[in-house]
């Protein structure tokens, strides 16, 4: 049996990272200049000869006065970070056992005993979470309304404890958001929040065969990226616009003629795709597809409706890889030998909103 507990999931802060590297807060903002007067040694050496004294003077200064600013912006910034931590642990006096866990533990957590895990974020913090709690419902914290703009973090540090009584209550919103799975066929799994990469690390193509309903092609391309619905204004939109830019390019928008003032050429042209965070359907899109006499373009972009899948099979010797929410350190091996098997996952991630806010956040 598990105790009731609460799952706080925490961050390393910049300054954090810096201290971890450089031992002291000083030697951290040393190193920070030092950086900038390598940069600006590396200027032309008549840029050089022809700097004054006084302008050198000067250089310096601006320098030592940038290292300072960002120095103080590393500072703030964990500061502010710190403080959301102090303030959630007496908002959290509630009677349940509460476990900070560190992103890099994510996946060695157990946590079917939770009755809450609480994110203090970043947006992506959310996401790799959602994963790792098997359903587990989620309250997302803003650390730092200033400098994140939160789109998976409606609440503020002051506001969890209500928020999980409310909770345990069933008195919040709670949105399902749909997630993606691949499989393997040595039984390894992965789940994804935003979107799954297939293709090889590094800059070399992916070989593998894609095989979508009925029909199979061998493909050459920087790999396969697909999308759930929270995913698709990040990577996926991206593509979007690549694809929009060169159709541009190619052929420039149609004008509109007076009759359709209303509407502008950006309009006209934006093909973006929007899924809601609970849409069962993925989208699919091959990334630069090579045709060539061993490989086909045929099978380029696609949706996969609920109960559908993708097979892909590894024609990588080594170097193929899948990753999911552009966490490439926590990847499944796909080299030869490989099938993979991609689906929505029949578990979907809880994130807890306010009732006032549920229904527009997208």
């Amino acid at each position: 049996m598990y105790s009731p507990a609460i799952a706080v999931v925490t961050r390393e802060t910049r300054m954090q990272g810096l201290l971890a590297r450089w031992g002291t807060k000083g030697a951290a903002k040393f190193r920070l200049g030092a950086a900038r007067d390598h940069q600006r040694s590396l200027s032309s050496s008549a840029t050089r000869k022809s700097t004054s004294a006084d302008a050198a003077a000067l250089s310096v200064q601006a320098r030592d006065s940038q290292v300072a600013a960002d120095f103080t912006e590393y500072e703030d910034e964990d500061r502010n970070y710190r403080e959301a931590l102090n303030v959630l642990n007496d908002e959290l006096n509630l009677g349940y056992t509460v476990t900070h866990v560190g992103r890099e533990y994510l996946a060695n957590y157990d946590f079917r005993g939770c009755v809450a895990v609480v994110v203090v974020g970043q947006d992506g913090l959310v996401a790799n979470t959602a994963k790792y709690v098997a359903g587990v419902p989620i309250i997302a914290v803003n650390p730092d309304s200033q400098r994140i703009d939160g789109v998976l973090l409606p609440f503020r540090a002051h506001q969890v404890g209500q928020v999980v009584k409310q909770l345990l209550k069933g008195n919040c919103s709670v949105r399902e958001v749909t997630l993606a799975q691949v499989e393997l066929n040595d039984g390894q799994q992965l789940l994804a929040f935003n979107d799954l990469f297939v293709g090889c690390s590094g800059h070399s193509s992916a070989r593998y065969t894609l095989t979508v309903g009925a029909k199979t092609e061998p493909q050459s391309s920087s790999g396969m990226v697909i999308s759930t619905g929270a995913g698709s204004t990040g990577w996926l939109s991206s593509m979007f616009n690549m694809y929009r830019g060169m159709a541009n390019w190619i052929e420039p928008p149609i004008t509109m003629n007076s009759r359709d003032e209303n509407h502008t050429s950006a309009s006209y042209s934006d093909h973006s795709l929007r899924l809601t965070w609970e849409d069962p359907k993925l989208a699919w899109v091959v990334r630069e597809p090579f045709r060539s006499k061993q490989s086909g373009v045929s099978l380029v972009a696609g949706m996969l409706d609920d109960g559908e899948e993708l097979v892909i099979e590894s024609l990588m010797p080594s170097r193929g890889v899948i990753f999911s929410d552009g966490v490439e350190a926590d990847y499944l091996e796909f080299s030869s030998g490989s099938i993979a098997r991609i689906r929505r996952a029949a578990q979907r991630a809880k994130l807890v909103f306010p009732k006032t806010t549920a229904t527009v956040v997208r």
